[in-house]
């Protein structure tokens, strides 16, 4: 039997109500700020997401890419505030799904939900391919990492491990996951540490000396600079926007931390924060050390487009370089972990609340986890992983490259949800009209703009890797699979277990408990 927690309710009809955030069974307050900020730093492998976007951008902006960091971190940290006030309100795990309920009512929420979990599925599929390559080249060499079974066989029991321990439970998830974050962090200190070194002792950045120390220079700052060309900097802000991504699954572990109504979103806003203070710093280390040139470990060599930091690493660290195939590899592995947390609490919620069937709502007695949900999530992620690697592993680049259009549509429908369900209380005071108004709306706009400019970029064929029907494979994967997701929500519309959802003609059900 579900038990009740109330929460102020700052709702579209006023302010001052309670509002009812039926209780889970999950394992309360388990989780401190500290975990809060940890998880949301480890979901966004950061590590792995720097290494392989920063040539991207360099290749798009030049010296203007610590600029660019800046700008797409922007609209995120709108977002971020839109995610805290709303949990303040409402601190329920189905995050999006269950705000955008509040606001828009049930096909919003399932919609949302949707986005979640899709954005999740696809997301583990890159991140266990990276890891079983990774591993094979931290242990063997790179015609080991080029084999497609093996690689592929090693992503699949990297997501079943990761499934596990989530299944297992929290505590034990966050030990991993500390463990993994130590990993990576102080891997990537050192890496930092080496090129200030090699900064101050002006060794050449580049291989037999083909690059040199690029001195720091306030230009790679200035706006009037940057957007001499808008084009390249709007392609530029797009490719760096998503690398921040993961933030917000402090948010959906929110009901087992410790005070859920304040604690998720402070641990959201300083994620956030930490987040864009590593990327801006250690791309400036990085472009200072080997510069954005064409040649050796130039950041501008198309050779290093796809993973910067191996192709420096010997450079750098000489017979260490290792310790950087170790941060991303641990990178990569923490936030395969981080990642199945929210898909699967999501749906969780989504359970819980009728808009999928009863058994998604099941929590393990014992574990006091999201125990179906989170294998349903592993099991979804091996099937689409294996699926596309032998597929065409083109197609599943470009299908990786559309989550850019996953996240836009769900961050930009909960900056859309702040507004409208707070809309009653934005004159109260000057911190609720910027921080639940103002702020979220320009968030959620800037995302809904940065989401078709994704898809007209993504419908040229040439975009990507792939062609289907003549139009970019990443256009034809991403709308697909949203499209995908309006077929099932029409499916759940008229399900007998779900249809009360829709029509209102169904209460919460609440937890239900089982092994």
């Amino acid at each position: 039997m579900s038990t009740e927690t109330s929460t102020p309710d700052g709702g579209s009809a006023g302010g001052g109500r309670t509002a009812v955030v039926p209780s889970k069974g999950l394992h309360a307050g388990i989780l401190d700020l500290g975990d809060s900020v940890m998880l949301g730093l480890a979901s966004t492998a950061p590590v792995y997401s720097l290494a392989a976007t920063l040539g991207l951008i360099v290749a798009v902006n030049g010296n203007y890419t610590p600029l660019i960091l800046v700008l797409a971190f922007i609209p995120v940290l709108f977002i971020a505030y839109a995610f805290r006030e709303l949990n303040s309100a409402l601190p329920d795990c189905g995050t999006t799904f269950f705000w955008a309920r509040k606001a828009f009512g049930p096909w919003a929420a399932w919609l949302g939900g949707w986005g979640v979990a899709l954005a999740g599925i696809v997301v583990l599929a890159n991140l266990a391919q990276i890891a079983g390559k990774y591993l094979w080249l931290l242990i063997g060499d790179s015609s080991l990492a080029a084999n497609t079974w093996l690689v592929t066989a090693t992503g699949v029991l990297f997501i079943a491990f990761m499934t596990y321990v989530n299944h297992r439970g929290i505590r034990l998830g966050e030990h991993v996951q500390r463990t993994l974050t130590y990993i990576q962090y102080i891997s990537l200190g050192i890496f930092a540490v080496a090129i200030i070194v090699g900064i101050a002792g002006g060794a050449p950045g580049g291989a037999n000396g083909s690059a040199t120390i690029q001195p720091f220079d306030f230009e790679w700052f200035n706006p009037a600079g940057a957007f001499a060309d808008p084009s390249a900097v709007v392609h530029g802000v797009l490719l760096a926007l998503f690398i921040y991504w993961g933030w917000d699954t402090c948010l959906a572990l929110n009901e087992e931390t410790e005070n859920p109504a304040k604690t998720p979103g402070r641990g959201a806003v300083i994620s956030a924060f930490v987040l864009v203070a590593i990327y801006v710093s250690v791309a400036l280390l990085v472009m200072m050390y080997a510069s954005v040139g064409t040649e050796g470990i130039g950041l501008g060599n198309e050779a290093n487009q796809d993973d910067v930091f191996l192709a420096m690493k010997d450079v750098v660290l000489g017979p260490w370089g290792w310790l950087i195939v170790v941060a991303v590899l641990a990178s990569v592995l923490s936030s395969t972990q981080t990642t199945i947390l929210p898909t699967a609490r999501g749906t969780l919620s989504m359970g819980v609340h009728g808009a999928l069937p009863a058994r998604f709502g099941k929590v393990h007695e014992r574990f006091q986890t999201p125990g179906f949900s989170t294998q349903v999530m592993g099991v979804a992620a091996v099937v689409y992983y294996v699926a596309m690697s032998f597929l065409s592993e083109d197609l599943l680049a470009d299908s990786i490259s559309a989550i850019s259009l996953f996240i836009a549509f769900y961050y930009a429908l909960t900056g859309f949800s702040c507004v409208w369900f707070f809309r009653s209380t934005l004159r109260d005071s000057a911190r609720n009209l910027w921080f639940r108004g103002i702020l979220p709306f320009l968030g959620a706009v800037s995302l809904t703009v940065a989401f078709f400019i994704s898809a007209v970029q993504m419908w040229d064929p040439e975009y990507g890797d792939t062609q289907i029907f003549g139009i970019g494979g990443a256009f034809v994967s991403g709308v697909l699979l949203l499209l995908l997701g309006v077929v099932l929500a029409i499916v759940c519309r008229f399900a007998p277990a779900t249809r009360g959802f829709f029509t209102g003609e169904r209460a919460d059900a609440g937890v239900v408990r089982g092994d």
